[in-house]
């Protein structure tokens, strides 16, 4: 794929990392820096109920998983970036082929055509 038609793929890929940096940060501070109770404004650290603690425990893992989903795509967008830059952007990582250009629409930070992507998640 040339630089000019790579270019606006690049900018959505610069706007999907801005955002998802952003996302990271704010589930980062939210799971790990204030519990419910904290959210509240109560500073003790004797809890209502035991619901309550298992309730922040749930809260607080799902943030985390969440986020480490998110960092996973933060990483499919910095390597497709790097890809734009060596132009290789647009060319899936398995067979070589292209990778269409509807495809890179949908998923911008895609590295596979939609044929290896299918037998990849088959395997």
């Amino acid at each position: 794929m040339k630089k000019t038609e790579a270019k606006p793929f690049k900018e959505m890929l610069l706007q999907l990392r801005a955002r998802l940096r952003g996302d990271v940060m704010a589930m980062a501070n939210a799971a790990l820096n204030k519990t419910r109770s904290e959210a509240n404004g109560d500073l003790s650290s004797m809890p209502i109920h035991m619901a309550d603690i298992g309730s922040d425990n749930f809260e607080q893992e799902n943030t985390l998983s969440l986020m480490e989903n998110e960092e996973d795509t933060l990483e499919l967008v910095e390597a497709a970036l790097e890809r734009v830059e060596e132009g290789q952007y647009g060319v899936c990582q398995e067979c070589s082929g292209q990778v269409s250009k509807l495809r890179l629409k949908a998923i911008p930070y895609t590295p596979f055509c939609i044929k290896c992507a299918t037998k990849i998640q088959g395997r």
